[in-house]
C-alpha cells in the first residue's frame, strides 16, 4: 500500500486530530506522523499490527527452519565438529 500525501501528518497536527486520524486508520488508511519533517511513527489499525507481528514470527520460524536444514545437510555431508573443537570455538574470544 502506498502512502498518499494526505496520509503524512506532522505530529504537532496529529495531537489535535488524533480521534479523526484513528477513525481513518480503522477505515483502512495508514498514517505516517512526521517530526521535524522526517518520518517518525506510523498509525496502523491494531488488527493489521497483530497481522504484521504474526508475519514477523512466521518469518523467524522460516529462518530457523532454513538454519536447521543447513545444519542437517552439513551433518549428512560429513561436515561436523567434534565436541572438543566445539568447546574451543565457543570459549575462545573472537578476534575483532
Amino acid at each position: 500500500m502506498s502512502v498518499r500525501a494526505c496520509d503524512v501528518v506532522p505530529i504537532s497536527e496529529a495531537r489535535a486530530r488524533l480521534t479523526e486520524l484513528a477513525d481513518e486508520v480503522v477505515g483502512g488508511a495508514e498514517k505516517v506522523l512526521t517530526k521535524n519533517g522526517a518520518s517518525f511513527v506510523a498509525l496502523v489499525d491494531a488488527k493489521k499490527l497483530d497481522y504484521y507481528h504474526a508475519l514477523e514470527a512466521e518469518h523467524a520460524n522460516l529462518v530457523l527452519l532454513d538454519e536447521a536444514e543447513a545444519g542437517l545437510r552439513e551433518l549428512l555431508d560429513g561436515r561436523s565438529v567434534g565436541p572438543d573443537d566445539l568447546m574451543r570455538a565457543l570459549t575462545t574470544p573472537a578476534k575483532l
